[in-house]
């Protein structure tokens, strides 16, 4: 017969056994099971990578306890899972739109500052988005939102090397050995940087438009890699991503990408930018653009002498 104590003791350690999701998640939830950041993503809350920070910031809880630690399974359909305070919608749709950002808005859900978010372009909007990737504030063009968690980690994630193609206002007129230096690489802070391709469509006495393509998202890439050869931004828009054109949509307004531009996104394998879809405009040599940047005649080459 087991002494008392020892009887007490290990009801007490079995007790804490149960009640720890902690250290005993297999007792917490039933096999078929995920990971806690992985049903985020696939309920369209964030990217697997932003829903791994909201668990490390104890924001997720499971079955009324919070999750402040990474590889905890659940059961989207048997436990209870709320984020920020929130229930875990279980069934909402998967879906992605195309907006064209103005500037002065911030490509966020939400800003500490109070300053215009996108998400204020998409008040009406039923479903909850989130922006995929960076676009400054005082920058304007393409930007995709999504609740498809999967999507959006493929979209942002660096092996993809998705091609980003900007339109770019910069000070003066960058030489043609300037823009090759770009295309071999320039050495930034945080390393070195290049472009797949930039060409010059219109130039002005002090200021010039470029078109380039770049396959990364670091912070203000497009900005930092001008201000190395000494040509600042004035001006910057997106008008393609990947496959994704933004075309005549107006400020301020977004479209539901169709069901080909969505198998387009999920086709994008590793590594593509070895194929870069080609640039919208059709150019030859270096160009120039009047009344506008649509109809582009070529520059002579002995156009700055």
């Amino acid at each position: 017969m087991r002494s008392l104590p020892l009887y007490v003791a290990m009801t007490k350690v079995k007790a804490a056994q149960r009640m720890s999701i902690f250290h005993q998640p297999c007792r917490e939830f039933p096999v078929a099971t995920e990971r806690i950041q992985k049903i985020l993503a696939k309920a369209g809350i964030a990217s697997r990578r932003e829903a791994e920070r909201m668990v490390l910031e104890g924001r997720v809880m499971v079955n009324g306890r919070v999750i402040d630690t990474l590889g905890l399974k659940a059961d989207s359909l048997k436990d209870s899972i709320k984020v920020d305070g929130k229930i875990l919608t279980r069934f909402e749709p998967k879906i992605t739109l195309l907006l064209n950002k103005p500037r002065g808005y911030l490509a966020t859900v939400k800003d500490p500052k109070g300053r215009p978010t996108v998400m204020d372009l998409l008040k009406h909007l039923k479903w909850r988005i989130y922006p995929v990737g960076r676009l400054d504030l005082d920058a304007e063009g393409l930007l995709l939102l999504t609740n498809d968690g999967e999507l959006a980690n493929r979209l942002a994630h660096p092996k993809f090397s998705i091609p980003r193609t900007y339109l770019v206002k910069v000070g003066g007129v960058p030489e043609e050995k300037e823009l090759a230096r770009l295309k071999r690489g320039v050495m930034l802070e945080d390393g070195r940087a290049r472009v797949v391709s930039c060409s010059l469509l219109r130039q002005k006495e002090k200021n010039s438009w470029v078109q380039v393509v770049v396959t990364e998202g670091r912070n203000r890439l497009v900005k930092r890699i001008f201000s190395a050869i000494g040509h600042p931004v004035l001006k910057l828009k997106r008008i393609q991503f990947g496959p994704i054109q933004l075309g005549n949509l107006p400020f301020g307004q977004f479209r539901y990408l169709t069901t080909l531009e969505i198998m387009k996104l999920n086709s994008i394998k590793s590594k593509s930018s070895d194929n870069p879809p080609s640039p919208p405009f059709s150019k030859v040599g270096t160009t120039r653009n009047r009344g506008g940047l649509g109809g582009f005649v070529k520059v002579s080459n002995d156009h700055r002498r």
